[in-house]
């Protein structure tokens, strides 16, 4: 079984929520264009100043897709 890799967006201040919601946005859209198999995205509130936006690849093209889109940190998906 390939191992999934969540890359991670990380957003701060008074706009984090928001900010990292419209993320999620430009993710999917990113997808669309790619068409690209798998469809996991989200955002996710962690406190009032603090969000993050994310999306979900395979391993063997966790490389394309941080070169691509930037993200600030990445993890083991389970």
């Amino acid at each position: 079984m390939m191992r999934k890799i969540k890359l991670i967006w990380d957003f701060r201040g008074q706009a984090a929520a928001k900010t990292a919601e419209h993320h999620e946005i430009h993710l999917k859209e990113f997808l669309e264009i790619e068409k690209y198999p798998l469809k996991i995205t989200g955002f996710e509130v962690v406190n009032e100043m603090y969000a993050i936006a994310f999306l979900v690849v395979k391993e063997k093209d966790m490389i394309t897709f941080r070169d691509a889109l930037k993200p600030h940190r990445g993890e083991v998906y389970e």
